[in-house]
């Protein structure tokens, strides 16, 4: 089995439904598919929500009143019998009826978490019954029946699997399964959200608990570029990366997908292929375990980086001084993306600077702290073993005309990353594809 996984500008309208439809049959193969809000709704879910917790309820029924009439409007497009347009008529009914009940009680997280998550749960039901007009055998199971994350908010792997096949045993034999992404219930049954990486997280879920062939995430790119699309000229799909480097480039600015949702296909050794809804014969990107030795595949930049250096000449060859600087940044609960280290000293890299000046008043109790903020990290991602002669001196050339703060190699096989100025980028990143890829 295939499983399939449409963003919210795949389905973001009822031509792009009829389109994505086709998409799920054409292989004449059972999918399984996981679909996305359509594309604006959770933005107006959110803003119900807002209204909701500033106590004006006349707000949040103005927009649920706006976006009814627009999908009031969808049912119009998408369905061409009677039938079916009322059914879902009807559905939507209950669906807005629904959340107009939160105007009328007490409005917490709780209820924000219920209210976000019927954007998934309309564009699946609309998304079913037109696949039922159209005469596919489909169904819905509701990921609320299944998908379960465990007490520290991480997917409970176990359940999932255990319930998904319960479900797939109950209903056997259709050519097509479509369940919501992104929401979940949590260890206590409450309704809540996967969080990090949304949809495609439930997919690699999905195919993980059912041992699938291929996990596939359709987006409206033609899978992972070699570089950054918007900045570089000329840049071309990846057509092959394993998973460390899917996650590498997904964890520097390659927004396509996110670095944490495909471990669970990772680890049940099930690819992912990235594809383009826009153009479906291309052949995009696919993501496995197989290293391809020998090879630079691609480019990513993360920007809003800040550059926090810590110096102190009492601290040469002292034991614990890492430790502390370290303990200071977890204590404010914020991430560190490079190091560099020196006797004296050591530079660290952060994209969260909400606690800056906290972690700085802390640092200071060890030594004297510099500060660069609008910075930028580049990463090079590819077969970078450093028993490969001359990989790293590539990359270093294309930078030699750029002034880099930091360098961080070795720390994995699979990247080098450069640390530096945000006004740089653009010609970082060119360079480096003349180099690379030129």
């Amino acid at each position: 089995m295939i499983v399939m996984k449409f963003g919210g500008t795949s389905v973001g309208s009822p031509e792009r439904m009829k389109h994505v439809a086709t998409l799920m049959t054409r292989s004449g193969e059972p999918t399984f598919v996981v679909l996305s809000a359509m594309s604006g709704t959770t933005n107006s879910l959110v803003d119900i929500s807002d209204y909701l917790y500033k106590k004006n309820p006349d707000g949040a029924n103005d927009v649920i009143n706006a976006t009814e009439k627009k999908y009031l409007g969808h049912v119009e497009e998408l369905y061409s019998s009677a039938e079916w347009k009322e059914k879902t008529r009807q559905f939507l009914g209950e669906e807005f009826d629904y959340l107009r009940t939160f105007t009328k009680d007490l409005f917490t997280s709780f209820e924000e978490k219920s209210i976000v998550a019927q954007g998934e749960v309309m564009s699946t039901n609309m998304m079913v019954n037109y696949l039922q007009e159209q005469g596919v055998d489909a169904i819905l199971l509701n990921a609320l029946d299944f998908m379960r994350t465990d007490k520290n908010g991480e997917p409970d792997t176990q359940y999932i699997k255990e319930k998904l096949q319960d479900q797939m045993a109950q209903h056997p034999g259709h050519q097509v399964y479509i369940t919501q992404g992104f929401i979940c219930r949590n260890a206590y049954g409450e309704v809540d959200n996967l969080q990090r990486g949304g949809s495609d997280y439930t997919a690699s879920l999905v195919g993980a608990a059912l041992e699938a062939d291929e996990i596939q995430i359709w987006t409206d790119i033609d899978g992972m570029h070699n570089n950054d699309p918007r900045v570089v000229d000329h840049t071309e799909a990846v057509h092959q990366l394993n998973f460390e480097e899917a996650a590498e480039l997904a964890y520097f600015g390659a927004k396509i997908l996110h670095p944490t949702c495909i471990q669970p296909a990772k680890y049940a050794g099930i690819p992912v292929r990235l594809l383009n809804t826009m153009d479906p014969d291309a052949e995009g990107t696919i993501i496995d375990n197989v290293v391809m030795r020998g090879h630079i595949k691609a480019v990513a930049a993360k920007d809003n980086i800040i550059a926090v250096k810590i110096k102190s000449s009492r601290m040469l060859l002292a034991t614990g001084f890492l430790r502390k600087v370290f303990e200071i940044f977890e204590s404010f609960q914020t991430p560190i993306d490079m190091v560099c280290t020196s006797e004296v000293g050591v530079s660290v890299s952060i994209d969260n600077g909400s606690h800056l000046s906290d972690i700085v008043n802390e640092l200071k109790k060890y030594g004297t702290v510099t500060v660069d903020t609008n910075m930028c990290i580049i990463c090079v991602v590819g077969d970078l073993d450093w028993s490969n002669l001359g990989f790293e001196t590539l990359a270093t050339e294309a930078m030699k005309d750029i002034p880099v703060r930091m360098i961080s190699y070795g720390g994995s096989n699979y990247n080098i990353s450069f640390l530096i100025k945000e006004v740089d980028k653009k010609r970082a990143l060119q360079n480096l594809s003349d180099k690379l890829f030129g």
